[in-house]
């Protein structure tokens, strides 16, 4: 294992993006004590939306995990610009959100991108709860947002 979360991300060839900017009123992540919670982010890469619509009828189940794990992406950077990656002790929570078209059953599939990323970075302290949701529509048309919750030092 890596010494630092920062080395480990390498070791995957894994580079965080920058900060994706608000769409409205808020800010990417919050501190609050020993935990970060982040904003919603949606698989936005470069400034732009990718894997828009409902999954389950525009995007398919594997195209909206590729987008979860962009989103969990998004949302660790944006705990790193706040805090530092490396200040990381674990994943608390992953919220998982899908625009799903009517019948849609797979969320918690669509979600495993997110998780499994974090599992991937940061081993048994990625373990998390989570809660995966199927709604209606999402900011901008997204399949996808996700939002963490995460202990650091």
């Amino acid at each position: 294992m890596a010494e630092t979360w920062t080395a480990r991300l390498t070791d995957l060839g894994i580079a965080l993006p920058p900060v994706a900017k608000p769409v409205a009123a808020y800010v990417p992540a919050v501190r609050s004590g020993n935990t970060v919670y982040t904003s919603g982010q949606l698989p936005m890469v470069d400034g732009v939306l990718n894997y828009a619509g409902k999954v389950g009828a525009d995007v398919s189940a594997e195209d909206a995990k590729a987008a979860a794990r962009i989103s969990a992406l998004n949302a660790l950077a944006a705990v790193d610009a706040l805090v530092g990656i490396d200040n990381v002790v674990r994943i608390v929570k992953v919220v998982g959100f899908v625009a799903s078209a009517d019948g849609f059953t797979g969320q918690p599939g669509v979600v495993n991108g997110a998780s499994e990323l974090l599992g991937e970075i940061f081993g048994e302290a990625g373990a998390h709860a989570r809660s995966a949701v199927g709604v209606a529509e999402l900011p901008l048309g997204a399949s996808v947002e996700v939002e963490l919750m995460v202990e650091v030092r």
